[in-house]
């Protein structure tokens, strides 16, 4: 059997790659759903699409309803720790997908499995942080010619591409899928809230409740891991730059800090903001022995990793799986987990498959809905439209066999009336 072309670890993890796509998929009614519906219309045929994104089981059955669909697919990883060999292996052997990526590869590594999907001169790019667009407009600007747009699905990637339509950069249409509520509420809300965690205790065993947890950013993530901290016994500690999440967060009845006083009190400390440098030098010169730091924004920015070697005697590396200590000139010793990369996937599995359900349902409803009308759409960052978003609602709420009301003829009628 001739494979397409990919640069995978071992082609021979394949049936162990099936065994963990099916899996995940019996938690992913609505996508199945999807997918039998792009098979039967086929609404990507003849379309090219690059991918960007963490490969593993849940984003292998998006790709699946995608090339049900028609689309010809090369799926590049989005982070070297969360790769999953054997789905790797399986998207290849198994269900015809380009897939370029390996688990833990460096940097260089990483550029080379970018190019190698850009080169397929895609229409349509599905990003998951914004390093493919990115690329595609500095460094390979007459791809852009054949592009039709694509799909963004989080915080860190939507923040860059509205900076670059800000400049006047930003040549393609892409739909912000991050933005959708059911995203924020169900994906960053409870998906980042429970893999974060589990992150973290796969990672160290540690007890959470009793410990103090320091939260940095009370957005949608923020907000979801500081639930499940405070759900599992642990007294939190949010720190936030904006005054209406902070606000926000003391109603819930969190303590806020700054982060210059919630430092020194914190037992383990996640940052979770999309933004760079939110625990510095001189945060991480107040950390009491033991402390550990782990990052669930998408870049490795949050934590400042070079401050962290440069004041370390030691670094011990693997001292647990994903889990390095730096031990100072005074004898402390920090715990950093991932590699101050995403912790929920570099040291656990990311997202239930039950959430990611309802995230990759509507990317695949927003690609098929870019292949009919991208070429009446402007460059920009635009948002999914709303009876997507509605029907994966209503989708997910079959599934889970609940039922909801249905305005009455009259209600409809008061709700659109001024008159009334």
């Amino acid at each position: 059997m001739a494979f397409p072309d990919s640069d995978v670890a071992d082609l021979g993890l394949a049936q162990a790659g099936v065994r963990r796509v099916e899996w995940a998929e019996r938690a992913m009614p609505v996508l199945r759903k999807v997918h039998d519906r792009f098979a039967a219309d086929r609404p990507m045929a003849g379309l090219r699409v690059a991918a960007c994104m963490h490969v593993t089981a849940e984003t292998a059955n998006l790709l699946r309803a995608l090339s049900g669909g028609g689309a010809e697919i090369a799926l590049a990883a989005s982070n070297p720790l969360s790769t999953q060999d054997d789905t790797a292996a399986a998207l290849v052997a198994e269900y015809g997908i380009s897939v370029f990526a390996r688990a833990g590869i460096d940097p260089a590594s990483y550029d080379r499995n970018l190019a190698a999907v850009l080169e397929r001169r895609p229409h349509l790019l599905l990003d998951d942080g914004c390093d493919l667009v990115n690329i595609a407009h500095m460094e390979r600007p007459e791809l852009l010619d054949e592009a039709l747009g694509g799909c963004e699905q989080t915080t860190t990637g939507v923040i860059r591409l509205r900076r670059m339509r800000a400049d006047g950069a930003l040549k393609l249409p892409m739909v912000a899928v991050n933005d959708t509520a059911t995203k924020r509420m169900f994906d960053n809300r409870y998906g980042t809230g429970q893999s974060t965690l589990d992150g973290i205790m796969r990672a160290t065993n540690a007890m959470i409740a009793g410990r103090t947890v320091v939260v940095a950013g009370f957005g949608y993530c923020g907000r979801g891991l500081a639930e499940r901290a405070r759900g599992m016994g642990a007294r939190v500690v949010v720190t936030e730059v904006d005054p209406v999440k902070a606000l926000d967060a003391v109603m819930q009845g969190y303590t806020v800090l700054p982060m210059d006083e919630a430092a020194p009190i914190g037992d383990v400390l996640v940052t979770v903001t999309g933004n760079r440098d939110v625990v510095r030098a001189e945060h991480l010169a107040s950390l009491k022995d033991g402390a550990v730091l782990a990052n669930s924004g998408h870049f490795d920015v949050e934590i400042d990793l070079p401050a962290l070697e440069a004041m370390s005697v030691d670094i011990r590396r693997e001292v647990r799986p994903q889990a390095d200590e730096y031990v100072l000139a005074d004898g402390r010793r920090i715990v950093l987990l991932a590699e101050g990369r995403l912790v929920n996937l570099g040291a656990a599995e990311g997202h239930p498959a039950a959430v990611m359900d309802m995230s990759f349902s509507v990317q695949a409803l927003t690609v098929a809905w870019l292949a009919r009308s991208a070429a009446d759409l402007q460059p920009g960052v635009l948002e999914v439209p709303g009876g997507i978003d509605t029907e994966v609602a209503r989708l997910e709420l079959e599934a889970l066999g609940v039922g909801v009301d249905r305005l009455t003829p009259e209600q409809e009628d008061y709700l659109n009336s001024w008159q009334e």
